[in-house]
């Protein structure tokens, strides 16, 4: 028994005083770091150090300066797509339709005719009129259609009771130097000047019939020519070139003059109209460029120009209206449609901007990392604006003059040193303190046989945000920080 207890005691002593298998354990064992991130050398020497302060990157860094360009200035809008013209063709004679020669969404030309009225009764009209017409200006003497007519003492009838009245006025004469002489009866005397009143009178007679028949020519042909346009309008044309947007009647259908036959919107140019904010009054001024797009065209930009400006205020929206023309050539816009666009209104030149990667985004907030002088990172928010292309305009955060990180950038922690990166020599004991920016892939020391050898297996331990410890060397150096004499590239 006593030997037992001698035994135990010994080999307790003997497990205390073996430091082999105390480093060969040590060894073994992955070191934690709680920054999260790598750990070199040794673990837990530089446990207490911020995270990625005096780190030097193993990864390559590529930095930028701040660019300056020209940028767009534009207002949003949303508005409505609108037909330039927009008519309702209503018939201006009655009658039976027998025709109807278009059809919905047809397109049509000014003039062309669209329904067609039975023509009939109005021709019939026409040619009693026209009737009337010809005889009136027979006995006026017209021998062509639409003539003028003779002087007054120059038509038939007034020229027949000019010479009446002359030949009455003669024979008065001649019985006055007869009763002079008393060669004729006073019963005679008292006959021819009975006639030559009565001459007279027909004389007058006549001329006030001519003037009356003139008067009636004017009636007569402006009835015929009332009565041509009747039936010219028994064919309803197009007053507009357009698009057939509605058809009412039918065929055989009854109407009425002013029964609505059609309804047609051109097509080519449309207006659109929207509201801008008072705010942009200044900014908005006739023959802008406008792009906008389309639901029904997505992926297409069309392109317009404002063309009329309303001078007032809507009191309760506080927008004033515009107007837009654009061009319709190739059909594929239509009135009422939705529409979002922009008007450029001016360009600023000389501004800030950042390209899309050297900005992190996280949360909406934006932010870059900085480069000094001494390569140095730092993680600055800043506040971005308008978009040209891949590049951001920035709004403040920035002043113009720095360096800043393009690749990379999840593997970037505020404190970690850039641009360089050369190390090696003797050993990769690992330095004070451990990565902070986790997930980066550290690499192992070099033993002290020469640069760049490789380190023994399981030399490396893993930090807690997953990144490789850099394996103990054997005469590394305290700082793995420091570049390293022989130039040798840490991998």
């Amino acid at each position: 028994m006593l030997l037992a207890v001698m035994l135990t005691v010994s080999g307790c002593n003997s497990s205390k005083g073996d430091p082999s298998k105390g480093d060969a354990k040590g060894q073994d064992q992955p070191a934690q770091n709680r920054g999260g991130g790598q750990v070199r050398g040794q673990g837990g020497r530089g446990a207490g150090a911020a995270p990625g302060q005096g780190l030097r990157a193993t990864f390559p860094v590529r930095t930028i300066g701040v660019e300056r360009m020209s940028f767009q200035r534009e207002v949003e809008f949303s508005g409505t797509l609108l037909s330039q013209d927009q008519v309702r063709v209503s018939a201006e004679a009655s009658g039976m339709v027998k025709d109807v020669l278009v059809e919905l969404g047809q397109e049509v030309k000014a003039g062309q005719v669209i329904a067609q009225i039975d023509p009939r009764e109005i021709q019939l009209a026409l040619d009693r009129v026209e009737s009337a017409l010809r005889q009136t200006e027979a006995q006026l003497g017209i021998t062509t259609h639409g003539g003028n007519p003779a002087p007054d003492d120059q038509i038939a009838s007034v020229r027949t009771a000019l010479a009446n009245r002359d030949d009455a006025r003669a024979q008065l004469v001649r019985s006055l130097e007869l009763q002079a002489k008393g060669l004729s009866p006073k019963a005679d005397l008292d006959t021819v000047q009975t006639r030559v009143k009565v001459t007279e009178a027909q004389y007058e007679a006549a001329v006030d019939n001519v003037r009356s028949l003139k008067a009636s020519l004017q009636d007569r042909r402006a009835a015929y020519e009332l009565a041509k346009k009747k039936l010219e309008d028994t064919q309803v044309r197009a007053p507009v070139s357009g698009a057939i947007s509605d058809r009412p009647v039918q065929r055989g259908e009854i109407i009425r003059e002013g029964t609505i036959v059609a309804t047609i919107v051109q097509l080519n140019p449309l207006k659109l109209r929207s509201a801008v904010q008072e705010k942009n009054a200044n900014l908005i001024k006739p023959n802008l460029a406008v792009k906008f797009s389309v639901e029904s065209h997505p992926t297409e930009v069309f392109d317009g120009r404002i063309r009329f400006i309303s001078p007032s205020i809507d009191q309760t929206t506080r927008t004033f209206t515009i107007e837009i023309l654009v061009d319709n050539t190739l059909r594929k816009l239509k009135p009422g449609f939705f529409t979002k666009g922009r008007i450029l209104t001016y360009k600023d030149d000389n501004v800030m901007a950042v390209p899309d990667e050297a900005i992190v985004m996280l949360a909406g907030v934006a932010s870059v990392y900085i480069v000094d002088a001494k390569g140095e990172i730092r993680q600055k928010n800043i506040q971005l604006g308008e978009v040209e292309g891949k590049f951001h305009e920035v709004l403040s955060g920035l002043d113009g003059t720095e360096k800043l990180a393009a690749s990379n950038l999840n593997q970037l922690v505020s404190g970690m040193i850039v641009g360089g990166g050369e190390g090696g020599g003797r050993g990769g004991r690992g330095g004070r303190g451990g990565n902070g920016a986790g997930g980066g892939e550290a690499t192992q020391g070099a033993p002290a046989g020469g640069p760049g050898a490789a380190a023994p297996a399981g030399a490396g331990g893993d930090g807690n945000a997953g990144g490789e410890r850099r394996g103990r060397g054997s005469r590394g150096g305290r700082g793995g920080q420091r570049n390293g004499e022989r130039g040798g590239s840490i991998q």
